[in-house]
């Protein structure tokens, strides 16, 4: 045999374009896609008291002490007095325990898990690693992180709903049509809103995320009072309080909870939907530079 016969180039036809260059890269972007939510799955499965005491915990808290705690030792809430405005609190307190638990939801399934995949260890080399862009890889803890806020959702509804004493009653009427559009994209917001927080901050600098971002948005996030209250909070006839929730995310998903659980009076359907859908969509563009920029560093 000559070394010319050994050297030959072997002629090889080219596929034609767009025939077999897409396909395989889109098949198997997919394919890591659904194995990183399986993976997140069997993990949750496998630690699924922890979720489910982790997402009810503080819910069940805050209605103990504010609906059962409070009217039995005779230190009413809500500003009515009597069971009447006991009740009304509780009305106002329910969607907000949902909407608070969404957001913590996103919060501590994405950004406490991926401050520790950042960290020493670098354990999200392991994800970026699957066949598929590394914005997908973000994407699947967004996915993975809006569908543990929804079925914290559903649990902390129902007892968020009967945690309450004699004669306290939270009156919810629920708007399938709303439950159904805003809830899901409240999830993808907070778990957009992780995102960001967990690609932002260091893993060392954890604390200061609760400290300075956590706490002033639960607290002025329209958890325990309605939007459409804090008029009277005012300087020189400016509703400053009032403007300058404006800027929390959470108002308006509590403000779509109300919507979508009771019957009380809440900011417009037509405002929340559109700045919920902008807030999903910033957090959304900022996380996964960050996360891109975070993973190449």
């Amino acid at each position: 045999m000559a070394v010319s016969d050994i050297a030959a180039p072997v002629a090889v036809a080219d596929p034609p374009a767009g025939t077999f260059r897409l396909r395989p890269v889109v098949a198997a972007s997919y394919t890591a896609l659904g194995a990183l939510l399986l993976r997140d799955l069997v993990v949750l499965l496998k630690d699924v008291w922890v979720f489910v005491l982790r997402t009810v915990i503080q819910p069940f808290l805050l209605c103990f002490v504010f609906l059962y705690v409070f009217p039995k030792i005779g230190q009413g809430v809500g500003g009515g007095g009597g069971p009447g405005g006991e009740s009304a609190f509780a009305t106002i307190l329910v969607p907000g325990v949902v909407g608070i638990s969404i957001m913590f939801q996103g919060v501590q399934s994405i950004a406490l898990n991926m401050a520790q995949e950042f960290g020493f260890t670098r354990e999200i080399e392991d994800r970026v690693q699957a066949p598929c862009p590394i914005w997908l890889v973000a994407m699947a803890k967004v996915v993975s992180g809006a569908a543990q806020g929804l079925l914290s959702a559903a649990l902390v509804l129902p007892i968020a709903a009967v945690v309450h004493a004699p004669g306290v009653h939270a009156h919810l009427n629920l708007h399938w049509a709303i439950v159904l559009t805003l809830v899901p994209l409240a999830c993808v917001a907070m778990a957009g809103l992780g995102l960001v927080l967990g690609t932002s901050f260091e893993p060392r600098n954890i604390g200061l995320m609760f400290g300075f971002i956590i706490l002033p948005i639960t607290f002025l996030g329209g958890t325990y009072y309605a939007w459409t209250r804090l008029a009277p909070v005012q300087i020189g006839g400016f509703h400053w309080l009032q403007t300058l929730v404006l800027f929390n995310p959470l108002i308006y998903v509590n403000e779509g909870m109300r919507a979508a659980f009771t019957g009380f009076p809440h900011m417009h359907l037509y405002v929340v939907y559109p700045v919920i859908a902008g807030f999903a969509t910033v957090f959304l563009a900022v996380g996964l530079r960050n996360f891109r920029r975070r993973v190449l560093a």
